[in-house]
């Protein structure tokens, strides 16, 4: 299983449009996601590389094409993402210069549990 493949089972909900021009999706991974499996012994915990493609395969699911990282502006991972958890996204995105850039917050039952900044460039292969 591929880590889009794991995202993908992974997603609860379609994208909700939200005030402000946010989309808003849900994701939970349960315990017997492979992703957990070694991350880490006795305490299991979604990588943080995660959440930067969470963000990513979100915005291309709103833009409807392939989309590839070009920065990563800000990966901030404020607590674990633990199995089971509902993980609320909440993704801006804006056009820049050729560009795409998103910004996602992440939350678990109104906690903080991360944010990101990515530039994105459409794939054009």
């Amino acid at each position: 299983m591929t880590m889009q493949d794991s995202i993908a089972a992974a997603r609860i909900s379609d994208p909700q449009n939200a005030a402000a021009g946010l989309a808003i999706f849900e994701f939970c991974f349960h315990a017997n996601d492979p992703v957990f499996a070694g991350h880490f012994p006795n305490r299991p915990l979604l990588p943080g590389v995660f959440q930067l493609e969470m963000a990513r395969g979100a915005a291309e699911s709103i833009l409807n094409c392939p989309l590839v990282v070009r920065e990563i502006s800000k990966a901030k991972f404020q607590r674990p993402i633990l199995p089971d958890e509902i993980v609320r996204l909440e993704l801006k995105l804006s056009e820049i210069v050729g560009a795409i850039q998103a910004r996602a917050n992440f939350s678990i039952g109104g906690q903080a549990a991360g944010e990101t900044i990515l530039l994105l460039w459409r794939n054009q292969s």
